[in-house]
């Protein structure tokens, strides 16, 4: 029998201790498919389990899958690279914080070449950046491709390589390569997510997975909808943040958060994290300068981006059915031009 702490939660004592003996955590059955809780019994099982300690400040916590989506170009590897070299060497990047132990980090790189890295992480492909030992960066071997199944084949070795290795923390650069059709369709997104969950699940793993977006205008906010296969991958995710460019230099950066269940969203429209990408002697990384507006990053519309932001306006009208508020607020525009664009394709009043 374990040893019995009474919990408290606002003050309120929850557990006597004559109530222990009943109350120990559930072993679970594999047998059972569905498990059944005193809401108690959910409080003390929650009680023993450690708390999920923050990898890369409030955007990703200990035992999350999280997504961190962007367009091309716009540094999602680098960011990757700077975190799992934080995780595997246990110190934080200046500005987020790290609570998390010194830990073994794969990192899957289905991107770049080796070369291409070595360039990133050297001068002139000399003076190499020495990396902790605890970062172990997987590619896939060329010489290795030839299955019946290759998703299959790919998730299987991912496993093995979490069961050899230990590690607790996965990074997917990026979730296009695990599946040989798009993830913008909930078709191909559901399986994929139902994969990463299980793994997580089986092993208590923490998952950053990179992501694409549509093609997008970068006078509107970023949002959930820019996120390919959004509303099937937001559903499984625990926490997406995403990065965006600044109008106001080509090297600027701002980091926003889109979804948090560990936390409040603390890095939205109004406070974003704004970063430069330096080359800091031999590794190129994100620096924190400031919070920041995002509305002041955001460049003035062209003629062929506002036919970009009706298109956007009338698919969420047709795909979700909002609200003109709703869409206003997704797209980062306001009510009135929502509704002159749905009348003009005549889609009558708001519902």
């Amino acid at each position: 029998m374990i040893e019995f702490k009474p919990i408290k939660l606002n003050g309120v004592k929850l557990i006597e201790k004559s109530q222990v003996k009943a109350l120990e955590p559930v072993q679970e059955e594999k047998s059972e498919l569905l498990l059944v809780r005193s809401a108690n019994q959910c409080l003390l099982d929650a009680h023993y389990r450690p708390v999920p300690e923050m990898l890369f400040g409030e955007l990703w916590h200990e035992e999350e899958i999280c997504i961190l989506f962007a367009d091309s170009n716009l540094g999602k590897s680098i960011l990757a690279v700077q975190i799992a070299d934080s995780i595997s060497s246990g110190k934080p990047i200046p500005g987020f914080k790290l609570n998390a132990e010194k830990q073994t980090v794969l990192y899957f790189d289905f991107e770049m070449s080796d070369k291409q890295f070595e360039k990133r992480y050297s001068i002139d492909y000399k003076l190499h950046y020495i990396f902790d030992e605890n970062f172990k960066r997987i590619l896939i071997n060329p010489n290795c491709t030839d299955f019946e199944n290759f998703e299959q084949e790919l998730f299987i070795s991912i496993e093995d390589a979490i069961a050899g290795t230990g590690a607790k923390i996965l990074i997917i650069d990026n979730l296009t390569y695990l599946k040989t059709q798009s993830t913008d369709t909930a078709k191909e997104a559901l399986p994929l997510m139902k994969e990463l969950k299980k793994l997580a699940r089986k092993y208590g793993l923490s998952i950053l997975a990179l992501a694409h977006t549509p093609k997008r205008s970068h006078s509107s906010p970023v949002t959930m909808n820019d996120l390919a296969g959004s509303k099937q991958l937001s559903n499984f995710a625990d926490s997406i943040f995403a990065i965006g460019p600044s109008s106001q230099d080509k090297s600027l950066r701002y980091i926003k958060q889109i979804k948090a269940r560990a936390t409040e969203v603390k890095y939205d429209s109004q406070n974003v994290l704004l970063c430069e990408i330096v080359m800091d002697y031999n590794r190129l990384q994100f620096q924190f300068r400031d919070f920041a507006d995002e509305r002041e990053h955001l460049r003035l519309q062209s003629d062929g981006e506002l036919d970009v932001l009706e298109q956007q306006i009338i698919e969420l009208r047709n795909t979700q059915n909002l609200s003109y508020g709703k869409i206003a607020e997704a797209l980062g525009t306001n009510k009135m031009k929502v509704k002159r664009v749905l009348d003009r394709n005549g889609y009558g009043d708001d519902s």
